[in-house]
C-alpha cells in the first residue's frame, strides 16, 4: 500500500509535502534579513546533513540491502562508498559553505547542481529504494535526504540569495569542473586502495543512467567521459535556466518603459 516507484502516488504526496515546505518557508522568510536567510538555509542543510548520517549508519545495519546489492554485482554496504561526495548529497556541503560565507560560485553551484542531482536520485533510484515501503528505514533515509537537496537547491533563489545572469554561467561552469576533478580524484584513489566500487559522480561506471551510458558509449574512459558530460550538458542546462530568470525581467522592463512613454505622450 505504501510502496514508492517514481511518480507512484506515494512518491507524488511526499514531493508536495515537501513542495509545500519550500513555499511555506519562501513566504515565511523572504522579508526577513538576508542574514537570517542564510542561517536558516545553512541549518536546513547542516540538520540534513545529520539526518543523512543517522540514515546511512541504519543502512549499514540493513542485511537486505546488502544482500541485494551484493547479489546484483554492487558489493555490500561500504562506509566508503557512501561519502557524501555524490552530485545531489555534496551539497549538504556545499551550500551551508556558500551561505555562511555567502559566495556567489558556491550558491551557484547548489542552485544549479543540488535540484537536478537530487531529482535525478528521485526518478531513476538505486536498487533498493524502490519497489517497497516508503516506511523502511533506508527509504525514510534516503527520500527525505534527497527531496531536502532538492527544495535546497531552489531555495537560494526562493530566499533571494542568488538569482543566475548569463555573466556567472562560466564562473558556476569552472566551479563545477572544479569539484569535479576533485571527486574523480577521490574516486581512483578510493577505487584504488580501500573499496573497488566507489563510484562518486558516477565518475567510473554510468550504472545504467542513458545520459552517462551515451557518454560512455562515445568515450569509455573513466572518469573523461564524466567531465565530457558535465562539459556538454550542463553548460546548456545552466544557460537555459538563466534564461527563464533573465527573461520576466525584460518583460518588466519593456513594459515600465512603454507605460512611462505613454504618461508623457498623454502629458
Amino acid at each position: 500500500m505504501f510502496d514508492i516507484n517514481p511518480f507512484n502516488g506515494v512518491f507524488l504526496v511526499t514531493f508536495s509535502l515537501f513542495l509545500a515546505l519550500l513555499i511555506v518557508s519562501s513566504v515565511l522568510l523572504r522579508k526577513a534579513d538576508r542574514k537570517i536567510r542564510r542561517r536558516t538555509l545553512a541549518g536546513a542543510m547542516i540538520f540534513t546533513f545529520a539526518a543523512y548520517w543517522v540514515y546511512k549508519f541504519a543502512l549499514s545495519m540493513d542485511d537486505d540491502y546488502s544482500e541485494l546489492t551484493a547479489a546484483n554485482d554492487l558489493g555490500a554496504f561500504s562506509w566508503w562508498k557512501e561519502l557524501p561526495f555524490q552530485l545531489c548529497n555534496i551539497n549538504m556541503i556545499i551550500i551551508p559553505l556558500a551561505a555562511i560565507f555567502d559566495n556567489k560560485k558556491l550558491y551557484g553551484f547548489g542552485f544549479f547542481v543540488a535540484p537536478l542531482g537530487a531529482f535525478m536520485a528521485l526518478i531513476m533510484p538505486s536498487l533498493g529504494f524502490y519497489g517497497c515501503s516508503i516506511f523502511l528505514p533506508r527509504n525514510l533515509g534516503f527520500y527525505f535526504t534527497h527531496f531536502m537537496i532538492f527544495i535546497g537547491g531552489i531555495s537560494i533563489a526562493c530566499l533571494d540569495l542568488y538569482k543566475p545572469r548569463f555573466k556567472d554561467v562560466l564562473h558556476t561552469q569552472h566551479t563545477m569542473m572544479v569539484i569535479t576533478m576533485v571527486v574523480v580524484g577521490m574516486d581512483f584513489l578510493i577505487c584504488g586502495t580501500v573499496e573497488p566500487y566507489a563510484n562518486y559522480f558516477f565518475a567510473m561506471n554510468p550504472e545504467g543512467i542513458s545520459i552517462l551510458e551515451l557518454f560512455w558509449s562515445w568515450i569509455p574512459v573513466k572518469g573523461l567521459y564524466l567531465v565530457s558530460a558535465g562539459a556538454l550538458v550542463l553548460l546548456p542546462y545552466m544557460l537555459i535556466i538563466t534564461f527563464a530568470f533573465w527573461l520576466p525581467g525584460e518583460i518588466k522592463k519593456k513594459i515600465a518603459v512603454r507605460s512611462s512613454e505613454e504618461i508623457v505622450e498623454n502629458e
